[in-house]
């Protein structure tokens, strides 16, 4: 395998950092040479031409930095995407086919481009994924073709990270870019994403995650329309910054949280009803405030506080934006820790109340809370949608080292890691490598 050394180590260390630069040479040429082995056989797969060659496809994974369960009320997020992410190989065939082998799986997912219907049979797999966005590109009039693939991800799955929303994006751009040109959006690629999540996988999720992965960077999203959300960009870079990005995965609860998460746009919901709105975009505090007594004979008090922390988390969305601009750590810092604050008390998610001895979360929240006031300034918070797994950190990068082996002492090896922040989304690397 030859490339261009220079080329190569400076984009790697816009999507990777300087790190980890020779580990993904490395496994790109893993990759390379698996889709290689995998498709050399296939007729129309491997021709004169860059794309009958192949190329590589990247999409990254995303942290949720602001807007913990304001999406699903049309509100503001604040998300960014991450240094690991799904990366894919792959090539143009002439058998409308799409195969993708994944890394970890014996079998091939094979879709016929002849059928794109919903098959019951495929949920919850991922070629329900694969057939869902060429069901989805076909129905909006873009154009769908077959290909050949390998997949290997770096995105833990279950950590919160966004491993399936880094899958979809990727498969999407792979289509957008070998059979339309380039010129489908970053927020339509991530439109057809969560459209296939929802439909073919039977799973219900929002849309941050894949415009997080799509775009790139620090971005604020407004899902004031949530056919057309509003995606800005926002101008800081962590890695310039004194400050260090990590997660802590605390463990899994063993109950079913499909009901605890199920449950918080549900509240948010009946409240926002009992206002005469239909969603909380749009309830302002002092209305919410003013009718708390005829609110509690209609939904439960804990929808109330649902709704408080909906109002006020929204607001923090733009005095985060506001402070990153600005360069202000010091206010950004502290809206971070009253947004975890707010999420533990107000939207209580930091447990699951199916099993309220199991609280890996609030530990590690607690322990991540003694730290610091013997430090220098943190910030911390519970990630995504909580109920279990990760937390979300910011912390002074002389006290990285320190935090990791304090909190890897109770949650065990590997489970706090730092993340680079990527300004880059899903990409093309055209021409990166040859044999």
């Amino acid at each position: 395998m030859t490339y261009d050394s220079r080329r190569v180590i400076d984009l790697f260390t816009s999507l990777y950092g300087k790190g980890r630069v020779e580990a993904n040479i490395e496994r790109y040429r893993k990759a390379l040479e698996a889709h290689r082995r995998l498709f050399s056989l296939r007729a129309g797969s491997l021709r004169e031409g860059s794309l009958r060659a192949g190329e590589f496809f990247s999409a990254p994974g995303r942290i949720e930095i602001g807007g913990n369960h304001t999406d699903h009320n049309s509100g503001l997020v604040l998300a960014a995407s991450v240094g690991i992410d799904a990366l894919c190989r792959a090539s143009i065939n002439d058998e409308g086919m799409i195969r993708i082998f994944s890394e970890g799986f014996s079998d091939v997912f094979s879709v016929s481009l002849d059928g794109l219907g919903k098959r019951e049979e495929e949920e919850g797999t991922t070629a329900a994924i694969i057939r869902g966005i060429a069901s989805r590109f076909k129905e909006l009039g873009y154009a769908v073709g077959g290909w050949d693939g390998y997949i290997t991800s770096d995105v833990p799955v279950g950590s919160g990270l966004s491993s399936s929303a880094s899958i979809e994006v990727v498969v999407a751009d792979v289509l957008n870019h070998l059979y339309n040109n380039s010129e489908i959006g970053p927020v339509e690629i991530a439109k057809a994403g969560q459209y296939a999540e929802n439909t073919y996988f039977n799973k219900p999720c929002g849309l941050m995650d894949q415009i997080a992965s799509a775009v790139g960077g620090v971005v604020q999203i407004d899902f004031a329309d949530a056919e057309n959300p509003v995606v800005r960009r926002v101008d800081f870079s962590f890695r310039d910054s004194d400050y260090a990005v990590l997660v802590v995965q605390t463990g899994s609860c063993h109950a079913d949280l499909t009901p605890d998460y199920a449950a918080v746009p549900e509240e948010m919901r009946q409240v926002a009803g009992e206002l005469g709105h239909s969603v909380m975009r749009g309830v302002e505090l002092e209305e919410l405030l003013g009718q708390v007594k005829k609110l509690r004979s209609n939904v439960s008090d804990r929808a109330i506080l649902r709704a408080y922390h909906f109002i006020r988390e929204n607001e923090r969305v733009t005095e985060e934006r506001a402070a990153l601009e600005n360069k202000d750590l010091d206010r950004f810092l502290d809206l971070v820790t009253e947004s975890g604050n707010s999420s533990q008390r107000w939207l209580q998610n930091s447990f699951s109340v199916q099993e309220p001895g199991s609280q890996g979360v609030t530990l590690a929240l607690a322990l991540t809370e003694d730290f610091f006031r013997k430090r220098r300034k943190g910030a911390y918070r519970v990630h995504g949608g909580g109920f279990a797994g990760t937390i979300l950190v910011f912390a002074h990068k002389e006290d990285v080292g320190d935090y990791i082996k304090q909190m890897e002492k109770i949650f065990g090896e590997g489970a706090a890691r730092m993340l680079f922040i990527r300004p880059i989304g899903a990409v093309c690397l055209a021409g990166l490598f040859e044999r």
